[in-house]
Parts: C-alpha cells; structure tokens; sequence
C-alpha cells in the first residue's frame, strides 16, 4: 500500500521584500521630509533642515537601489515623484515661511506658493518624459531645469546662513538673509529655475578625468570634514558651488550639442555623397 502523500503547501502569493525595499525607502524618506514641517512649526529650524538632508540622500539611494535589484516599476517612479513634491515642493516652502516670510501675513506665502506650484509642474514634466520619445545619447546626462533635491536645497540656502549667523552670534547676518524680501526673492528664483530648461549635470554618467581623481577625493574629504564640524556651514558651500555650476553645465551641454550636430551633419554628407556615388550616369 503506497504511503498516503500530504497536501502540497501553497506558496505565498505577493511581492518579495527585495522588490519592495525601494518603495519602503522612499516611505521613510516621505516620513521624514513631512517630519521637518513639524520641528519647524516647532520652531527648531535646525532640525528641519537637516530631516530634508536626509531626505534628499534616501531620495538619491532608493532608484539605485530599485535599478540594482531589479525592482524598478511604474508605481514606485510614480509613488517616488509624490514623494519628492511633499519633501522637497511643500515642505521647503513651508519651512521658509514659518522662518521668515510669516512677519509679512499673506503676501509673505506668495513666494512659496509659487516655488511649490513650480516644483509641481517640475515634477510632473518630468513624469510626462518618460513616456516620450528616446533623447539624444548625450542630454541623458542631463537633466531639464534644476531638479527637486537640489531645488530644496537652494530654497533652504539663506536658512543654513541664518543658522550658521545664530551660532557665530553675527545679528546683522541673520537679519539680512532672514529679510522676507531676501528670502522671498530666492524662492522665486528657484523656482523659475526649476520649471526652466537649463540643463543641469545629472552626474548619473559623469566622466572625471584621470589627472582630476585625486584632487576630487581630497576635496570629498574636505567638505566632509566641515559637514560634521558645522553641517549649516556646509550646506550653505554647497548652495554656492551648485549656483557656480550651472553656467559650466550649461557650456558643456551646449558643446556636446555641438558636436553632435556636427557628426549627424558629416554622417548626412557621407551618406549623400555615397549615395550620389552609386547613381549610374544618364
């Protein structure tokens, strides 16, 4: 008599945790930029800035880590784009708001309805490009306008140089760059720079010459060194050097479109040549 055999056990049916890994990160990421709203409504205003800054750096891990594990989905660029425009839309505004522009009533939330209604449109001209045609190979480099990471960061520039003011004990700064209208005029400012169509380097493919390595890995090391001594100090460097980036990002795009267009000209004059070339004569 044959042994009697058990039932199979069924598999659980869903997603492994590895495909949902990405989507959670982006979650935590959403947590927490929303959290900043709250230590800013609270008043602790350093504690803000730096719950975007870690936002923004989840915000740059969870699509390479969706691409390595092979998790990438419409859902989760989808779900990604919502979370960028609470994190680094709303909350920047907000925050720079209850900071400077709330002394100045409504007109005061003028600017950041407009840089939030100017992240939106960013972002959603970003999702609209997905679904449109291939670039050429070279603007993939590139993105269209600056991007919403580093448009909160710019947002939050005359913040790090208030708080970097309050630990120096410098009054006359912190007045100057808590000003509503000085404040007011960079939200403004990144906001069209947002919705524009400067290329900006999206340094996904970013090439770094071989004799420029090492000045590169010193220069990490330096900034880091100031990151953990004064991390408002840091964050107010690095505003300007994204500032002074974009004109060179906007030379080297243009050089490349250049030369692009040159090889397609040469490649349409070989062809017309060859093609003129094999015409039998009349």
């Amino acid at each position: 008599m044959s042994p009697r055999r058990l039932p199979r056990r069924k598999r659980f049916a869903g997603l492994s945790f590895n495909r949902m890994l990405p989507n959670l990160m982006t979650l935590l990421g959403l947590c927490i930029g929303l959290s900043s709203i709250r230590l800013a409504m609270d008043g602790k205003f350093g504690s803000a800035v730096i719950a975007i800054a870690v936002s923004a750096v989840i915000d740059g891990l969870d699509g390479r880590l969706a691409r390595l594990l092979k998790a990438t989905s419409r859902f989760g660029a989808e779900f990604d784009s919502l979370s960028d425009f609470l994190c680094f839309g709303v909350a920047p505004g907000l925050i720079i708001y209850s900071w400077s522009l709330q002394a100045w009533g409504a007109m005061g939330f003028l600017p950041p309805l407009m840089y939030t209604s100017a992240m939106a449109l960013r972002l959603a001209r970003f999702n609209a490009a997905l679904d449109s045609a291939p670039k050429a190979a070279f603007a993939y480099n590139f993105f269209t306008g600056v991007p919403a990471p580093a448009g909160a960061g710019l947002a939050l520039f005359p913040l790090f140089l208030g708080l970097e003011a309050d630990k120096l004990h410098m009054d006359w700064l912190h007045a100057a760059v808590a000003y509503p209208l000085f404040t007011g005029a960079v939200l403004l400012t990144v906001a069209i720079l947002c919705v524009s169509t400067l290329p900006v380097w999206s340094f996904k493919n970013f090439k770094i010459p071989t004799e420029n390595v090492l000045p590169l890995l010193l220069g990490v090391v330096v900034f880091a060194a100031i990151l953990f001594a004064d991390p408002y100090a840091a964050g107010a460097l690095l505003g300007l050097a994204y500032i002074v980036m974009l004109p060179f990002s906007l030379r080297s795009y243009r050089s490349l479109a250049a030369q692009a267009e040159a090889r397609r000209a040469e490649a349409e004059a070989a062809a017309h040549s060859a093609n003129s070339a094999g015409t039998p004569a009349a």
